[in-house]
């Protein structure tokens, strides 16, 4: 059977520095290769700054999570400095990034992956019909509503932060806020806002507390058949389309995942160390080994970055990231031999490509790791089992449950808040190596940070696209999209909706025009506009 090339140029919604070329046989794809296409060169633009000077440049690494990146970048610091954060600041910094990652999963679901769909492709189904009223592009009734009041959950950022995006109110030592009660209480009042106007009536069909009895997959399967509210919701009306359609038959992946755990106590990490990380988390770290059925901790000083693919000249060998010194080429042309992306490939020293995001963060919530009072949730993990492993179908459903939780932990913040405590104490500063690390909403997200004579000497960071967009390692192993486009069935080769299904389930990032070709005679095999 002929093999058939396509590059697709580029894949996804928001930002457009990836592309993706596969190779078909006989309908299904059989190779694959990811390339991010733009080179930012934060870590170079960092040299020689004051070292608070990651405060204001690494939120503009991303205009929809740049409130992780600065939640990174101050934890980086506090333990470069030895800092103490006062409660109120840590829990006015979970808060932040709560409302961030909350705000981001109806926009990511409604603009970035459930239009496609409405794709042709799908007009068999005895869902399209629906689909099409509910998640067409700009006129579908969920697609408005769920993009609309996505915006109000960073509302709340705003009250704390002065502005969304690229605030910078978290800072070494605590938060550059003082929240009034009537903050609090409109904030309360746009959690409930969203509440009751979306994330009941429209997105679950029930109750967050009948919801939150779901501990297995069967439990799952019960609630959607007890009653035509949560069948007809917009969660039960995907589940159910995406079992017609196919979507839980591909993208499984590498089979390993990582998270960094992510919402520090605010009682258990006000004099934070790096050490001391992983057991002050209310949602845990770790690697979920699914080839093993085994959990581990997650310790950064195993992690290894490797450019033997990728448009640097840094040797082939794996270093760790506060190891590495950034030295892009000049020329950065495409050779799937040898250099074809600007992402590094990122691995852990002894489980090797790990996949990062939603998914893997509900993967180690069932791990029967960490300590006893940390988060635990294993509905995720058994339906992963049950289902045969990760799928394209999966991942949105991890990611979609995840909201549930977070919703509960911004209003454990909002409960907790002391408003005349302390919100900052000065810290001292001083030369050293410091490690601020979270989750995004996209996954595993870290910043390393060397000081030398009160200047930043180097800056390291590592996001989620890093650990899931990255090329092939030195040995030759596909990176995590790479791998799950492995057997991914093409119905259309002049509209592969598929492997923009699979990118797209890692929330890839990407902007919203796509271009497929023929590689080999050059043809262009269609243009069109996704969103």
């Amino acid at each position: 059977m002929t093999i058939q090339t396509l590059d697709i140029s580029p894949v996804g919604r928001v930002e457009g520095d990836l592309d993706v070329r596969v190779d078909i046989e006989d309908g299904q794809v059989v190779n694959a290769w990811t390339q991010a296409e733009m080179f930012r060169g934060f870590e170079i633009i960092l040299r020689g700054k004051d070292p608070q000077a990651g405060l204001i440049v690494t939120p503009r690494i991303c205009g929809i999570c740049g409130g992780s990146h600065l939640t990174s970048a101050s934890w980086a610091l506090d333990t470069l400095w030895g800092t103490e954060v006062p409660r109120n600041a840590i829990l006015a910094r979970n808060l932040g990034q709560i409302v961030e990652t909350i705000q981001s999963i109806p926009r990511y679901f409604y603009g970035l992956f459930a239009i496609d769909l409405t794709n042709k492709n799908y007009r068999s189904s005895r869902f399209y019909e629906e689909a099409c009223r509910r998640f067409a592009a700009f006129t579908g009734k969920s697609y408005e509503l769920g993009i609309t009041i996505s915006g109000k959950p960073v509302e709340i950022y705003a009250l704390f932060g002065g502005q969304w995006p690229h605030s910078s109110y978290m800072v070494p030592g605590g938060v550059m806020c003082a929240p009034t009660l009537t903050d609090i209480t409109r904030a309360w009042a746009i959690l409930e806002y969203f509440r009751t106007n979306w994330l009941e009536p429209v997105w679950l069909g029930c109750s967050l507390e009948r919801y939150e009895q779901i501990r297995t997959y069967d439990d799952f399967m019960a609630w959607l058949d007890e009653n035509p509210n949560h069948r007809e919701s917009d969660l039960g009306f995907y589940w159910r389309m995406g079992l017609d359609i196919g979507l839980d038959r591909y993208g499984a992946g590498v089979g390993k995942y990582v998270t960094w755990g992510y919402l520090p106590h605010e009682d258990k990490y006000q004099k934070p160390t790096i050490p001391g990380r992983n057991t002050a988390m209310f949602m845990k770290n770790g690697v979920y080994d699914s080839f093993s059925d085994t959990h581990a901790s997650m310790d950064q000083s195993l992690l290894r970055e490797n450019t033997t693919h990728s448009w640097y000249d840094e040797g082939t060998a794996d270093v760790h990231p506060s190891d590495r010194t950034t030295k892009p080429r000049v020329s950065n042309t495409k050779d799937f031999e040898n250099a074809y992306s600007w992402s590094s490939a990122v691995l852990h020293q002894d489980f090797g490509r790990l996949e990062a995001g939603p998914l893997a963060r509900q993967l180690v919530a069932g791990g029967n790791h960490g300590e006893s009072w940390q988060h635990h949730d294993g509905f995720i993990l058994d339906a992963f089992k049950r289902l045969g492993g990760a799928s394209v179908h999966l991942r949105q459903l991890a990611r979609l449950h995840e909201i549930v939780k977070l919703y509960r932990q911004a209003q454990h913040c909002l409960r907790e808040l002391k408003l005349n405590d302390p919100w900052y104490i000065k810290p001292t500063e001083k030369d050293g190596q410091g490690w601020g690390a979270t989750e995004a909403a996209r996954g595993a997200l870290s910043h390393w940070v060397e000081v030398q004579e009160g200047k930043i000497k180097n800056y390291q960071v590592i996001t989620p696209g890093t650990w899931n967009i990255g090329p092939r390692d030195s040995e030759g192993k596909r990176g995590p999209i790479e791998q799950a486009l492995i057997g991914t069935p093409i119905e259309d080769s002049t509209d592969p909706v598929e492997v923009g299904h699979v990118a797209r389930s890692f929330d890839s990032c990407l902007v919203c025009t796509v271009h497929a070709h023929d590689a080999k005679t050059g043809e262009e095999l269609a243009r069109f506009r996704t969103a």
